[in-house]
C-alpha cells in the first residue's frame, strides 16, 4: 500500500467518524427537543426534519424487512383517517388532526429505519438526549407547581404539574421513560448509586406532582413490568440476588421522595382528591358514560364520525381511549387496523424481550413503557404523542436490528 493509499484510508475512516458523530448529536437534539412541547409547532417537528434530512444524505436510514408490516399498518389506519376526513375538509382542526397523525406514522418509520447500522451508539444517543429534555420538564413542571417566580402561569394548569408540556397527563407519561431508563441504570450498577438516585429524584417527584392518576399507573406498571423483565433476563443466580436488593434499595428511596413530598398538607389533599372518580368521570354524560353511549352509534357509521370529532357528537365528551377513538376517527378501517396494529406489536416486542443483545439494555426499558402505554389506551388518548411513536418506532427498529446482531456474533466467533 503506498502513501497516497494510507491517506486515502485514513480521510476515509474520518469521515465515517465524522458521519457517525453528526448522526449521533442529530439523534441527541431530536430526543432533547421532544419536551418542548409547550410551543406549537413544536422545536421537536423542525428538528426532526433536520434529523431525517441529515440520516438521508449520510446514508444513515436502511429499510429491513421486518418494517414492512409496521409501515403497512400504518399507511393503511391513516388512510382511514383519510376517508374519514373527506366530509370534513373545509374543519381546520379535522384536516389538521389528519395531517398530525400522517407526520407521526414518518417519524416511527423513521425511528425503525435508522437502527440496523451502529444501533447501540444510536440508541445511547436517544437515550441520553431524552433523559436531558426529561429533565428540563420536570424541573420546569415543579418550578411551575411551587409558583416560583411566578412560573406557575406558565408551567402549571388547574394547580397540577405540566411543565413544558400543555397537559399534567402528558407530561406524567413523558417523565416515566426517563424514570425507567434511569431505574434500570441503577439496578444494573451504571453509574455512581447516589448520584442516579438523586437525577431519579427530579423526574419521580415531577411525575406525583401532575397529579395525574394515569401517569402514576403508568410509571407504577412501566417500573414494575422492567423490574421484573431485568430479572429474568439476568444471566445468573448471584446477579438475581444482587438485583433483589437494588430494588428494595430504590424502593425505599422512591418511599422517601413520595413522602416527602405529601408530608405538606396540601400535596397530601391533593393527591388523595385525585386518586378517587373524580365527577367528570361518573353519570351518563361523563367519561365512561360518553363512551358506552357511543359504541352502538359507530357499529352504523363505517367512517366513524370523523377526525377529532368525537366531542362534537357526544355532548362534549372525549374518548379517552385510544382504540375507541381510532374508530370514531379514523372509521372502521383505521380503528381495526390500529388493534392489529398494537397486536402485532406487542407480538413482536415480547418475541424481541428475551434475545440476548447488545440492544437488549436499550429494548427493556422501551418496551415496558410501551406495553403499559399501550394497554393503558382503553383510558388515555395516546395516539398524538410524541414519544408513543418513538418508542413504536424504536422497538419495530430493534427488533429487525437484533437478528442481524446476532448473525455478527456468530461471524466472529467462528
Amino acid at each position: 500500500m503506498t502513501a497516497a493509499d494510507d491517506t486515502t484510508a485514513a480521510g476515509a475512516a474520518g469521515l465515517r467518524i465524522s458521519t457517525r458523530r453528526l448522526q449521533h448529536a442529530l439523534l441527541w437534539l431530536l430526543a432533547f427537543s421532544g419536551s418542548l412541547a409547550i410551543i406549537e409547532p413544536s422545536p421537536y417537528e423542525a428538528m426532526f426534519l433536520v434529523a431525517l434530512a441529515g440520516f438521508m444524505v449520510t446514508g444513515g436510514i436502511r429499510l429491513p424487512r421486518l418494517v414492512v408490516p409496521l409501515i403497512v399498518l400504518l399507511l393503511v389506519f391513516n388512510l382511514g383517517g383519510v376517508f374519514s376526513l373527506i366530509p370534513y375538509l373545509d374543519h381546520h382542526k379535522s384536516v389538521t388532526f389528519v395531517a398530525i397523525s400522517i407526520y407521526l406514522m414518518v417519524t416511527a418509520i423513521f425511528f425503525a429505519t435508522i437502527l440496523c447500522q451502529d444501533g447501540d451508539e444510536r440508541l445511547n444517543a436517544i437515550r441520553g438526549g431524552f433523559v436531558a429534555s426529561a429533565w428540563v420538564a420536570a424541573i420546569a413542571g415543579i418550578a411551575g407547581y411551587l409558583n416560583i417566580a411566578g412560573l406557575g402561569a406558565h408551567f402549571s394548569l388547574y394547580g397540577r404539574a405540566s411543565g413544558t408540556f400543555k397537559d399534567p397527563n402528558v407530561l406524567g407519561p413523558y417523565l416515566t421513560l426517563a424514570v425507567a431508563f434511569m431505574v434500570q441504570d441503577i439496578m444494573t450498577g451504571r453509574g455512581r448509586l447516589l448520584v442516579s438516585l438523586i437525577k431519579l429524584s427530579v423526574p419521580t417527584l415531577a411525575l406525583l406532582l401532575t397529579l395525574s392518576r394515569g401517569a402514576w399507573i403508568n410509571a407504577i406498571g412501566s417500573v414494575g413490568l422492567l423490574m421484573l423483565l431485568i430479572y429474568l433476563t439476568s444471566r445468573s443466580s448471584g446477579q438475581r440476588s444482587r438485583l433483589v436488593g437494588q430494588v428494595a434499595m430504590l424502593s425505599a428511596a422512591v418511599v422517601v421522595v413520595v413522602l416527602a413530598a405529601l408530608s405538606s398538607g396540601e400535596i397530601g389533599e391533593l393527591v388523595a382528591q385525585r386518586a378517587g372518580l373524580q365527577s367528570y368521570d361518573m353519570g351518563p354524560t361523563g367519561r365512561f358514560g360518553g363512551q358506552i353511549r357511543s359504541l352502538p352509534i359507530l357499529l352504523d357509521l363505517p367512517n366513524g364520525f370523523g377526525p377529532l370529532r368525537f366531542s362534537s357528537e357526544m355532548y362534549g365528551a372525549a374518548p379517552h381511549n385510544v382504540f375507541l377513538n381510532a374508530f370514531a376517527s379514523y372509521g372502521w378501517l383505521g380503528g381495526i387496523t390500529y388493534l392489529v396494529l398494537i397486536l402485532t406489536t406487542f407480538f413482536v416486542g415480547w418475541r424481541t424481550t428475551l434475545r440476548r443483545g447488545p440492544l437488549q439494555r436499550h429494548f427493556l426499558p422501551i418496551w415496558s413503557v410501551f406495553f403499559i402505554t399501550a394497554l393503558q389506551g382503553i383510558q388515555i388518548d395516546s395516539d398524538h404523542w410524541r414519544h408513543f411513536y418513538l418508542l413504536l418506532g424504536l422497538i419495530w427498529g430493534i427488533a429487525a436490528a437484533t437478528p442481524r446482531e446476532e448473525a455478527s456474533r456468530r461471524e466472529l466467533a467462528s
